[in-house]
């Protein structure tokens, strides 16, 4: 298994002021971060050699609007959604990031007032597919993400985002499983996992308030068990939220702090992870 921390618990782009924090998580025992991939012109070859220096593996996260909305009804923005993830990929790829995860599937926290219909799964899988091909040209493995239905329509059971991946039918595409939205989206935790093991590349450690892991109310044993059962042994990451982003407040709706520090939160995010694992390791 492999440790890592989001890094828009500090902020939603590198810059010099997190090495200080970087150099803190590498000390703590994680083995990468999740890095923000939102501004396109940061120099990410530079980034990936001072994350080299300090030791640490990377994966990313980004995200679409409505302006380059994947699945809209409109050809040009959805050519825009796909020149987005392009350019992305491409910063992954300098930055030597492993896999990229989040809603880039559909625009985040945008509501046609119903669910997809099916010409957006048609545009979306259309997108996808061309995303997935660039994808597989520049080495980095796609992580769909879905979301609970509180900031996205298009893709919220995890089995539909595995259904979706699986008709994208590339082997650059698979998907990613978050605690948060799943703790909200069904009915069996055990279940959803079974279903998508298949598909999944990733996952996220997230709280019930986007606080610190283990301190709140999603079902742990449940998530860890199924963890263990499916075999499932790549990249376990923190995703918390506080007040670092006031970009993001209107998808993520964090409007007070939650927890004493970001440092604290990591570290014991951190060795709760490693106990609910070597936990079950040990059975």
């Amino acid at each position: 298994m492999k440790y890592g921390m989001n890094l828009l618990l500090w902020s939603g782009e590198l810059n010099d002021g997190l090495i200080p924090v970087l150099e803190k998580l590498k000390e703590f025992g994680y083995d990468g971060v999740e890095i923000p991939i939102f501004n396109l012109d940061l120099d990410y070859s530079a980034w990936g050699k001072r994350l080299d220096a300090i030791g640490l593996q990377r994966t990313a996260v980004t995200v679409r609007n409505a302006d380059d909305n994947p699945i809209s009804a409109e050809a040009l923005v959805r050519k825009k959604g796909v020149e987005a993830n392009r350019r992305m990929l491409d910063c992954c790829a300098a930055a030597g990031v492993q896999t990229v995860v989040g809603p880039y599937h559909s625009a985040l926290g945008t509501f046609s007032g119903s669910g997809p219909t099916s010409e957006e799964w048609k545009w979306g899988l259309e997108s996808m597919r061309a995303t997935a091909e660039h994808a597989g040209k520049v080495g980095v493995l796609l992580g769909v993400e879905p979301l609970n239905r509180f900031e996205c329509y298009f893709l919220n059971a995890q089995s539909d985002a595995a259904a979706f991946c699986r008709e994208v039918d590339h082997p650059s595409c698979r998907m990613m499983y978050d605690t948060f939205h799943s703790n909200i989206e069904e009915k069996s935790i055990r279940t959803a996992l079974h279903d998508i093991k298949d598909m999944l590349c990733h996952i996220h450690i997230s709280e019930n308030d986007r606080s610190t892991p283990g301190a709140g109310n999603v079902r742990w044993d449940e998530n860890f068990d199924a963890i263990h059962e499916i075999g499932y042994d790549g990249w376990l990451v923190i995703e918390a939220f506080g007040l670092a982003l006031p970009e993001l407040a209107a998808a993520t709706r964090i409007w007070r702090r939650m927890f004493d520090s970001e440092l604290k939160l990591a570290q014991e995010g951190l060795a709760f992870m490693k106990s609910q694992v070597e936990q079950r390791r040990r059975r």
